[in-house]
């Protein structure tokens, strides 16, 4: 994975609270929290490089006095996590997540002063050893087998420099780009480490691939037209087969993915062959059915994706590259407007219901 980091443990303790004053009935000062703030530019890579101990610890509650009958509370401790966190229990149990700038996750509460109630003997603070869980945030997810093709696409359509090289996995880290329009609009895009068969099950990069594809708002595919074979020892595949197994792999891990909007691109339209090729996917693609004979049983995925747009592009000539900055464009544009006609819908009709 290089240098990206997508999950961190780390041990957070809130503060001891502060020693009751008996005599004077004086109450100690409670313990200080800690805190995850999501903040905009920030990783868990710097995180663990700032502190590699990746220990948090608040302050403690100052004792109660002559002076200062409550004593003042302990300092609280602010750790800044990036966006998109999911916080779990050492068991796995998600118990919170940060996903805007300025939010905030109480992580390990501080313990309570000393008083009548507790004998004026101070309380310690919560400890716990919590997981940071990163998903990426993006509003288009590229989604292909390795050799797609997706980190050339990235790169001509973005501002993203991924490396490319000719390998198995030539993605090793998600990669983040963004689309600029002409209007100063912005589409980010996630380059996500290639699928292979089989990922589902954690197979190669497996999980750490398909989690990030959860939080993207839309998935565009990327299939290479002349088809796909990963090695010398495993099947190849054609671009019709590799669109139902990418379905079928996005299926099994969870079931929610294959409802999200949906674009194709093709890829590598300047080999020979690619417009008979072309020719032939589309017939499939427009009566799936007819052609799942093709494929072994447990091939088939249980629903196919509904593509919203398909897009021939190369991304060795440039062909098609505008168009399909187009139709993301139209895509999320869409998606957006049906989502704040939904959310002015449930405006209206709390509304009615309050009248």
């Amino acid at each position: 994975y290089g240098n990206f980091i997508d999950d961190l443990r780390l041990y957070v303790r809130g503060g001891t609270g502060g020693m009751g004053y008996p005599r004077l009935g004086g109450e100690g000062g409670r313990g200080g929290d800690v805190w995850f703030v999501a903040r905009e530019r920030t990783t868990l890579k710097s995180i663990r490089d700032r502190y590699p101990q990746k220990r948090f610890v608040a302050g403690t509650g100052a004792n109660s006095s002559v002076k200062a009958l409550k004593g003042e509370k302990g300092k609280d401790c602010e750790v800044h996590v990036p966006l998109g966190i999911s916080v779990l229990c050492d068991d796995g149990k998600q118990i919170g997540e940060l996903n805007a700038a300025g939010e905030r996750f109480l992580a390990a509460r501080g313990g309570l002063g000393g008083s009548l109630a507790t004998n004026f003997m101070p309380c310690k603070g919560q400890r716990r050893t919590v997981r940071l869980d990163l998903k990426l945030i993006a509003d288009v997810g590229l989604v292909g087998f390795p050799n797609a093709g997706k980190s050339s696409l990235l790169s001509k359509i973005s501002h993203a420099k991924p490396e490319i090289a000719n390998y198995a996995f030539t993605t090793i880290q998600p990669e983040l780009g963004k689309i600029m329009y002409a209007d100063y609009k912005q589409i980010s895009v996630a380059d996500l480490p290639g699928l292979i068969e089989g990922a589902h099950a954690n197979k190669g990069m497996g999980h750490k691939f398909l989690k990030h594809v959860e939080r993207t708002k839309q998935l565009l595919l990327v299939v290479d037209i002349s088809g796909f074979q990963l090695s010398i020892k495993t099947q190849f595949r054609t671009a019709f087969e590799t669109i139902l197994l990418l379905t079928k792999e996005l299926e099994l891990y969870k079931e929610e993915l294959i409802t999200k909007p949906a674009l194709l691109a093709i890829n590598k339209m300047d080999l020979p062959c690619a417009k008979d090729n072309l020719n032939e996917l589309m017939k499939q693609l427009q009566n799936p059915q007819h052609f799942l004979h093709l494929l072994q049983e447990e091939m088939i995925p249980a629903n196919t994706l509904e593509f919203r747009d398909i897009i021939p592009i190369s991304t060795y000539t440039g062909e098609g590259i505008e168009e399909l900055k187009a139709c993301v464009r139209k895509s999320v544009d869409e998606e957006a407007e049906q989502e704040n006609e939904e959310y002015r819908k449930k405006k209206l009709l709390l509304l009615q219901t309050s009248e």
